[in-house]
């Protein structure tokens, strides 16, 4: 269902194609993220993100690059991850030229001017206390430290206010011109669009330019920081993230973990919905989410809770812990949940904007490209006892970490809360 070609000392690009679709989706992955600065260059990988979009050389203004694209009615954005930074367009199919000029030039051209550097520094910081202000938001920050601690797997990826302003201008220009070569860039497309025609124009977009590529310093052994973190809030409602260290990206239990995900806390059909929220009326938002990078990864249970609420929410969090890794889940249970990460990977894949994330993530960070024929399957393949298994290796109370974020006097001594229950 995708192509791929490797341009010479260019990007590598993998489409798919999706006869009859009216929209054509192009996206720029670039292997730069905040992973890959230094202590010094916190927030730089994010600042690059923004400063493309100040200007390019045939798109001077972000007024001008706006108006080329949603002046055909397209839509265009980015975002900095922790190893990838993603540029992506989506515009009518017969605008496909179009969208990949843009992305080249965000990438490849970008003016970078000094006054703009000075300008988006005050933008950026505001950011970055819209994410301080907002608990939920703020909780994940504190996890991340909890789990990671000061490396660059736990710092805010955006950064903090003081290294921000504190940035060099030129160490902005040397990010740019050490990670955003066309050779490291992975140009992802899907749409009614030959792939013979992607790599036309991805060639002519993004040109050629190789490098020395920096790596990155391993992740820690984790978790690595301190076991509980907490804020302080004037608010109604605490937030609290609590998890474990989950499996590397493409672990050959990948799947398995995305199965046991999905039984312990992804949509209204799971474990953790049906008994804290609905049973025990606990919190109204509550779920659990895996990550994982190229040597590390989290499996973690985010809730938001009344604050005389915190206690009874993360026992019955690690009571659920418990019954995944000391109860066999049923057959009927399992069986709904692999039908609903297949069904919901089916639907989402009729999407040019989710194909292309699909394809493109996997090119860029994956040690292969699966079809979606493969990944039904290798979701099909998971048993209960390989999910019992790794919820065992999994939930240990050593590798617990709490993050909350709570009015004053609430939320205290909580890590005395951290012990998974034993089978009686």
């Amino acid at each position: 269902m995708f192509e791929r070609t490797a341009l010479p000392d260019g990007p590598r690009v993998i489409s798919a194609r999706l006869p009859g679709s009216r929209s054509v989706t192009i996206e720029a992955h670039v292997l730069a993220g905040s992973r890959h600065e230094g202590a010094d260059q916190a927030g730089c990988a994010h600042f690059m993100e923004h400063l493309t979009f100040k200007g390019t050389r045939a798109f001077p203004t972000t007024r001008a690059l706006s108006e080329a694209v949603e002046g055909i009615g397209g839509t265009f954005n980015a975002s900095t991850d922790r190893e990838t930074t993603v540029y992506y367009v989506r515009v009518p199919a017969r605008h496909a030229a179009l969208a990949m000029t843009v992305l080249g030039e965000l990438v490849v051209r970008p003016l970078l001017a000094e006054k703009e550097i000075e300008q988006e520094r005050d933008v950026i910081v505001e950011e970055i206390r819209s994410y301080l202000d907002d608990p939920s938001e703020h909780v994940n920050v504190l996890f991340d430290l909890a789990v990671f601690d000061d490396t660059p797997l736990g710092r805010e990826i955006a950064g903090t206010e003081e290294s921000v302003r504190a940035l060099p201008v030129d160490a902005i220009h040397r990010f740019w011109g050490t990670y955003y070569r066309p050779a490291n860039v992975v140009v992802a497309a899907s749409g009614d669009l030959a792939h013979e025609e992607v790599v036309r124009l991805a060639g002519e977009a993004f040109g050629t330019g190789n490098g020395v590529m920096p790596g990155y310093a391993p992740a820690p052994a984790i978790p690595a920081g301190e076991r509980f973190v907490r804020a302080t809030r004037a608010t109604t409602q605490a937030q609290l993230v609590v998890g474990v260290p989950g499996l590397r990206r493409d672990h050959p239990d990948q799947w398995t973990l995305s199965v046991l995900n999905a039984v312990l806390g992804d949509g209204m059909s799971s474990r953790l919905f049906l008994e804290v929220r609905e049973e025990r009326g606990l919190a109204y938002d509550v779920g659990s989410s895996i990550v994982s990078y190229a040597d590390a990864g989290v499996v973690s249970v985010f809730a938001g809770v009344d604050p005389g609420k915190i206690r009874p929410t993360i026992a019955a969090v690690l009571e659920e812990l418990a019954r995944l890794r000391d109860v066999r889940v049923p057959d009927a249970e399992i069986e709904k949940v692999k039908a609903y990460l297949a069904g919901r990977l089916e639907l989402r894949l009729d999407e040019t904007r989710y194909l292309a994330s699909w394809i493109g993530t996997q090119e860029a960070l994956h040690d292969r490209v699966m079809t979606p024929d493969e990944a039904l399957a290798a979701i099909e393949a998971v048993t209960a006892e390989q999910v019992t298994d790794l919820a065992g290796r999994l939930f240990h109370d050593e590798g617990l970490r709490l993050a909350v974020v709570a009015p004053a006097g609430k939320g205290r001594g909580l890590e005395r809360t951290l012990r998974i229950p034993v089978p009686r």
